[in-house]
């Protein structure tokens, strides 16, 4: 059965070319992102990875810890790892794992058949420090993912769960937000203190309460 959001991300033991995880002690309290790349040695995974490496601070920012997946083996990470720092001019040191047995794959549901029988697509999970799963992105294996969009969405994710807010189309860090249709505008300029516009009775924004 496929993971829907608000699931339980399933809990794992897994080799990786930074040793021995369990994926629950790995993540702690922190939140995080686990996507799959179909294969090493292939030119999109090659910028993928090094583009989230290139990121590393940005999602430590964030407190968010990272994990690729690929149904290869571990020698062929650690000699691939090479690859991707020496032509992303960048330094992998998130987890990759090899899921050579695809249990991984399989409890994420990341082998789609019709697409390939053997290789996973390019998943990604976004997982709260509650263990439920946040998001599902799901790309072919043709497209590289946009990793400057994963941020933009840790970003909502991590706003939205602590107000009573949304986020609206193409919003970006430090834009306004939409005050939630479960709360009166009568409550929400009490609640939020720099203001409430109201468009409409439904469509309401404020200023982002946490900047």
């Amino acid at each position: 059965m496929s993971l829907r959001l608000g699931d339980i991300a399933p809990d794992f033991n897994a080799k990786t070319s930074v040793g021995d995880i369990n994926f629950y002690e790995y993540l702690g309290s922190s939140w995080g992102i686990l996507f799959s790349h179909p294969a090493d040695y292939t030119p999109v995974c090659t910028t993928e990875l090094g583009r989230t490496a290139q990121l590393a601070d940005e999602f430590a920012k964030r407190n968010v810890k990272v994990l690729a997946v690929s149904v290869d083996d571990l020698e062929k990470h650690k000699g691939w790892i090479g690859d991707i720092n020496e032509t992303q001019h960048t330094n992998v040191q998130f987890p990759i794992i090899a899921d050579e047995d695809r249990n991984v794959a399989t409890l994420y549901d990341m082998i789609h058949p019709n697409a390939s029988e053997n290789f996973t697509v390019r998943s990604l999970f976004i997982i709260g420090p509650d263990k439920k799963v946040k998001l599902i992105i799901t790309y072919p294996a043709s497209t590289g993912r946009n990793f400057v969009e994963v941020l933009r969405v840790v970003d909502s994710l991590q706003l939205t769960a602590q107000y009573s807010v949304a986020t609206p189309a193409d919003w970006k860090d430090g834009e306004d937000v939409i005050v939630v249709p479960a709360i009166s505008t009568a409550d929400a300029i009490k609640k939020f203190d720099k203001g409430v516009t109201e468009i409409k009775p439904y469509l309401r924004y404020t200023p982002q309460p946490n900047k």
